[in-house]
């Protein structure tokens, strides 16, 4: 009989950050296990819920019963299960044992192959649900993502909080289970202030129905989730204003509240001197609240509060969330106040005292290094050198500012409004906060010559010195976040886009450390690890592993023209020769390879065959315009150019022998075919786009 089934955790507060992940693990491991005992089919509808107090699941259609089974075991070859006397072998008989059948009931497997086997085929009755259903249970809990796991009591259960209830019931029915030594009934608990009492779930499709009429209770999260949204948006739209809504607190607050209720508050006017990042964040990480701001992006000096709690009169609430939050304001004015009475240059000599690395010295020597380098990058950008040293000089200075030890993630934010209170031009200023773009997967990248230059040399520095020390990432482990660095390095470059050599970058960036820090190897280390991160970057933007493979075996040094010889090679693809002349390319790669490289030119004088002078003068006669159509960064017309030489090479594998016995007329057809190769790889290895 198919019903839907409900599985019910009620618990102490769970962690709001993970709560959704421990809800969708919960659902998908019961629904997995349910799958693998053939009690549901892929069909069948699988509805998390979860709440501050609880993880729950519901699942349509689920048997009550397994249907009865004949499994299949396979057991050792016939001829290691038989002795010469033709009876049963030691390992035979283990195998029989533990089937629980006779050597009359076995049969035989793999007739016509190389091995035959003995098989066992045993009747299996189906289970029901319910004896199934606590192990199920048991080992989803296992398989968690808990952030950490605790004891209650003198229990000797674990988990992420302590349980107090849990909840099996199958249509309407009440199925017997133990979880965390708790037997299973059909009593959860409403909302922990609006509706205290005991609520029985009669069934299992009435759950979600059933919490929000009687309990107060919005059981689902993604549901929770969108009133808070809504109503954050038209409680802003009350005052003209629009909230910021990040991703990560709209969660963590959906997993503090049971029944969402937005009110406003307010602070005085007088902390909107503070850069409002400062009280931005503090509001946001400090107390939940989601800031109002007008339609210039400018901070208002209200609030919203996401309550617990719904009552016809909130002044209390509102009063008590306005008394929090003063002294988180007071705190970010006396650190701005505090960080006034220094200039960002005078701080500068400070980062002589903070330790970048043991291995790579202070904070100041990296400054100086970026320094270098910054000015070197915007020299070769045609940008103002001096600018572009200021601003990486001044670009870790608020690393020693009160505010960025209290909120870290303000770093960069902090310099950029300080290096404008010291008078420091806006270019500057921008680029010390826009140096550690991007800072994660689609964030937005430096603008300007001068904070790319910057920028790339705080990267370039990190990526080189970590590196150089021995600590290159490896598997999931990636403390200093250097492919995150790596692929900003590649973003600037590709998208910005800037015709500047990755290769040249990374010897000017080993310079700065000296050949005692940093060897010669750590350059090409450095530069292969890029590559990989280039390949991953490629392959989201829909390229195919030959199209990338065909530029990157190249070792391709200007990021700035990897797309458009991707591109290029994509237009190849779809052309009539497209794929018989990257299988000619293989071919001559092949030949290549097998014969010992000269480096001879091609003599005209020796070519005997009217096929081998045609392909000669056709590639005589592409060469400068593919050339021409190089310099000019037009891939596509010199892949196009070049398809027009099938005929000729056609002709050539045709009618040309090119192993000849003579050995300078064969030397000269192979220095031919080198020359050809050299031409259709121009823009890329074509080679690598045959199948």
């Amino acid at each position: 009989m198919r019903q839907t089934l409900l599985i019910e955790l009620l618990t102490e507060e769970l962690p709001p950050k993970a709560l959704e992940r421990l809800s969708v693990s919960l659902a998908n491991e019961v629904f997995g296990m349910l799958q693998e005992h053939d009690l549901v089919d892929k069909d069948s509808i699988c509805t998390p819920f979860a709440t501050p107090r609880r993880l729950a699941v519901t699942i349509a259609e689920v048997e009550s019963q397994q249907v009865d089974r004949v499994i299949e075991r396979k057991g050792p070859a016939v001829a290691a299960g038989l002795d010469a006397q033709g009876r049963p072998s030691k390992a035979l008989d283990g195998f029989m044992r533990g089937a629980g059948v006779t050597f009359d009931q076995l049969q035989r497997g793999g007739v016509g192959e190389k091995t035959e086997h003995f098989v066992a085929r045993v009747n299996k009755k189906g289970q029901s649900l319910e004896m199934c259903l606590s192990e199920i249970v048991a080992q989803a809990l296992k398989k968690l993502p808990t952030p950490k796991i605790m004891r209650w009591g003198d229990s000797e259960y674990q988990f992420v909080r302590p349980v107090h209830g849990f909840i099996a019931l199958h249509g309407d029915r009440l199925l017997s289970g133990n979880v965390f030594g708790l037997q299973s009934g059909r009593v959860t608990r409403g909302h922990r202030f609006l509706r205290a009492d005991e609520i029985s779930i009669s069934c299992a499709d009435d759950y979600e129905e059933t919490l929000l009429v009687h309990g107060k209770v919005v059981a689902s999260f993604a549901k929770r989730r969108a009133i808070i949204e809504e109503c954050l948006k038209v409680e802003a739209h009350k005052f003209g204003a629009y909230v910021n809504l990040p991703n990560e607190l709209l969660d963590e607050v959906t997993g503090l509240v049971e029944w969402p209720v937005v009110y406003v508050g307010e602070f005085e006017d007088e902390y909107l001197s503070v850069p409002q990042e400062c009280l931005v964040l503090t509001m946001q990480q400090n107390q939940k609240y989601f800031p109002l701001l007008d339609d210039a992006g400018k901070l208002l000096n209200k609030f919203l509060i996401v309550s617990n709690m719904e009552t016809s009169n909130p002044q209390n609430i509102i009063a008590g969330n306005q008394r929090v939050v003063r002294p988180r304001l007071a705190d970010a004015r006396f650190f701005m106040d505090q960080d006034n009475r220094q200039t960002l240059e005078s701080r500068v000599v400070l980062l002589g005292n903070v330790i970048y690395h043991n291995k790579l010295g202070t904070q100041l020597q990296r400054v100086e290094r970026m320094t270098v380098l910054a000015g070197a990058i915007a020299h070769q950008l045609n940008a103002e050198k001096s600018v572009a040293e200021l601003a990486a000089r001044l670009a870790k200075a608020d690393l020693t500012t009160d505010m960025v030890a209290e909120f870290p993630e303000l770093q960069g934010v902090m310099g950029r409004h300080y290096a404008l209170r010291d008078g420091e031009d806006g270019v500057v200023a921008d680029a010390i906060a826009a140096h550690y773009h991007p800072r994660f997967s689609g964030d937005t990248l430096p603008q300007g010559a001068i904070a790319c230059a910057v920028a790339l040399a705080d990267k370039l520095d990190l990526l080189l010195g970590i590196c150089g020390v021995g600590l290159i990432p490896t598997g999931d482990k990636d403390p200093f976040g250097l492919r995150r660095h790596a692929l900003g390095v590649l973003r600037i470059l590709i998208e910005t886009p800037l015709p500047l050599s990755l290769d040249q970058l990374l010897r000017w960036g080993r310079d700065g450390f000296g050949t005692k820090q940093l060897d010669e190897g750590t350059v090409v280390s450095v530069y292969e690890f890029m590559l990989d991160r280039l390949r991953g970057y490629l392959s989201e933007g829909h390229f195919s592993s030959n199209e990338i493979e065909s530029v990157m075996c190249q070792s391709p040094v200007r990021m700035d023209l990897v797309i458009s010889r991707l591109e290029a090679i994509r237009v190849f693809r779809k052309l009539p020769e497209g794929a018989a002349l990257s299988a000619i390319n293989k071919r001559i790669q092949n030949i290549l390879k097998k014969s010992a490289k000269t480096g001879a030119t091609v003599q005209p004088k020796l070519l005997q065959e009217n096929a081998e002078r045609s392909l000669y003068e056709a590639v005589q006669r592409l060469s400068p315009q593919v050339e021409l159509a190089i310099e000019g960064r037009d891939y596509t017309g010199a892949l196009t150019a070049l398809a027009s030489v099938r005929a000729e090479v056609d002709e050539f594998f045709d009618q040309v022998m090119v192993m000849a016995e003579d050995d300078a007329v064969r030397a000269n057809r192979l220095a031919l075919l080198s020359s050809l190769g050299d031409l259709m790889n121009t823009v890329a290895d074509i080679s690598k786009l045959a199948v």
